[in-house]
């Protein structure tokens, strides 16, 4: 594999001056230069408020540009991280976190680059931690990626106003999570740069992939070894689902007809029902680092005539390391995991008759 890379982004560069407190109000640094380039970038977006959000569980004004960023639950944070914006607080990784100190990798890549420490973290390992979201002090509290309840919703909305997600939890696409949540802290502009930057990006590593283009993809769910009676999928109402078509892929009909019947991210189906996924060209989840999952599936009895497997077009990633966490596609970690990801589909796609 190749080494895993991070993009500089060009808005960051512009906003290097923003932290979650934000820019300076200051005309002059403690040297007596003049600091109006910065403030012209912390100010840029004041004129967009108040502002008012409309999302599944409410409608949410925001009075003034916010100074103080909070964010809640899977990769809010990386949107102001990725437009030069330290928040004072986001959730602690609970997935993927190769080194144990609740960041992941492209996370503290960018925090380097932006010589800033990590913010507080909220272990969420048993939900929000309400207390210490409302420690930050936070002006705006960032959720447009998330599965917060109505009642988590309500809470957070006593501490700061909040962001929900646009239609429903954990589904919101990246394009999407960057386009609220940028509005939000009055960088919608910067955001929509941004995702300018990710689709070149994007299109630039899969033109070197043309056995990917038309192919049908399928996402599997996490699948336990021990119990191979039913298979689970990522229904099209998850990005790791609908990151395919950026990628030049299909969503098999199987997965669309499926999806249409619910507003579930994710759904099963019996091994007894292997004949539901003939029309999945490339299947990919999460497997182990070992590759004994995979192996598991390609000596059953039953799941290994699923064609996709019978035939070696299933990839699956390496456990809970950085590289599967990040094929849920996110604002940073699109750029970290692009090539290697794309290359590891692509190895798939050259087993498809």
């Amino acid at each position: 594999m190749r080494p895993p890379r991070l993009r500089l982004f060009t808005v960051a560069a512009v906003l290097l001056g923003l932290t979650a407190c934000g820019g300076s109000s200051d005309t002059e640094d403690e040297s007596g230069n003049d600091q109006e380039g910065n403030n012209a970038s912390a100010e840029s977006g004041a004129d967009a408020f108040p502002l008012t959000i409309e999302h599944a569980l409410g409608e949410t004004t925001i009075e003034a540009k916010p100074e103080r960023v909070a964010t809640v639950n899977w990769a809010n944070h990386e949107v102001p991280l990725a437009l030069g914006v330290v928040p004072v607080g986001m959730a602690a990784a609970n997935f993927g976190d190769d080194d144990g100190d609740g960041v992941l990798p492209w996370v503290t890549e960018q925090l380097d680059q932006l010589g800033a420490e990590a913010p507080v973290l909220f272990d969420e390992t048993d939900g929000i931690d309400f207390e210490a979201v409302a420690d930050t002090a936070p002006d705006v509290i960032l959720a447009a990626y998330s599965g917060l309840t109505q009642q988590d919703y309500d809470t957070l909305s006593e501490i700061a106003p909040v962001v929900a997600y646009p239609d429903a939890a954990w589904a919101t696409p990246w394009r999407e999570i960057i386009r609220l949540n940028s509005e939000a802290i009055g960088l919608g502009a910067e955001g929509q740069a941004l995702i300018t930057e990710i689709e070149d990006e994007i299109e630039a590593v899969v033109a070197d992939y043309p056995q990917l283009a038309g192919k049908s993809a399928m996402f599997m769910t996490h699948v336990d070894p021990n119990d191979v009676s039913e298979i689970g999928f990522y229904t099209t109402h998850d990005t790791r689902t609908l990151f395919f078509e950026d990628l030049g892929m299909t969503i098999p009909d199987s997965i669309a007809e499926a999806s249409a019947d619910t507003d579930q991210f994710a759904q099963t189906r019996s091994a007894e029902q292997i004949d539901y996924f003939d029309d999945v060209d490339i299947i990919t989840g999460y497997g182990d680092e070992e590759g004994e999952l995979l192996r598991t599936l390609q000596e059953d009895p039953l799941l290994s005539r699923i064609p996709a497997i019978e035939r070696g077009s299933a990839y699956l990633l390496p456990g809970s390391a950085p590289l599967a966490t990040a094929a849920n596609p996110t604002p940073l970690s699109i750029s970290w995991v692009l090539e290697d990801y794309v290359a590891a589909l692509a190895e798939a796609a050259d087993q498809v008759g």
